[in-house]
């Protein structure tokens, strides 16, 4: 019986030591955004202004917030992100860029990671490339009589 009550003494103080402590920090910056998802609509190819958005953001947590980065889902989606802290209460924005010149319809993230209690965000942009039509930019050339012709 006695061996039994180590047993289960020694069990319990080994289960006890072994656990590992998790912190919540409460007063953690938290990063919340007005929108999580952009549609860009339909716009037309190599049309800059219309293949670029914003995300608004404000960090309603009582630390400042960190943005340590920002990458798109492809080479094609370009985000800028503030590098300096963000203090509770202030507002800041994601700028992304689209890549305009490839036609068709798109659905692209972009993954914040910073020191919020929301740690990693997705955000994501939507919309449809219409190709422009092609223009001859070079001129006809008319045949020399010059030039020889075979037979």
């Amino acid at each position: 019986m006695k061996q039994l009550i180590y047993f289960t003494i020694f069990t319990l103080s080994f289960s006890l030591h072994s656990q590992e402590e998790i912190v919540i920090n409460h007063n953690a910056p938290k990063i919340t955004f007005e929108k999580e998802i952009i549609d860009l609509g339909e716009f037309l190819q190599y049309d800059d202004s219309s293949s670029k958005c914003e995300f608004i953001f404000t960090n309603t947590g009582k630390e400042p917030l960190i943005i340590s980065k920002a990458k798109g889902s492809c080479g094609c989606t370009v985000p800028e992100w503030p590098k300096e802290p963000i203090l509770s209460g202030e507002t800041g924005s994601i700028k992304v860029n689209y890549d305009e010149k490839r036609v068709g319809s798109f659905n692209k993230s972009v993954t914040i990671t910073s020191n919020a209690q929301n740690a990693t965000q997705i955000l994501k942009i939507k919309g449809k490339v219409i190709a422009v039509e092609k223009t001859k930019t070079t001129p006809l050339k008319k045949k020399s009589s010059l030039a020889p012709t075979a037979k």
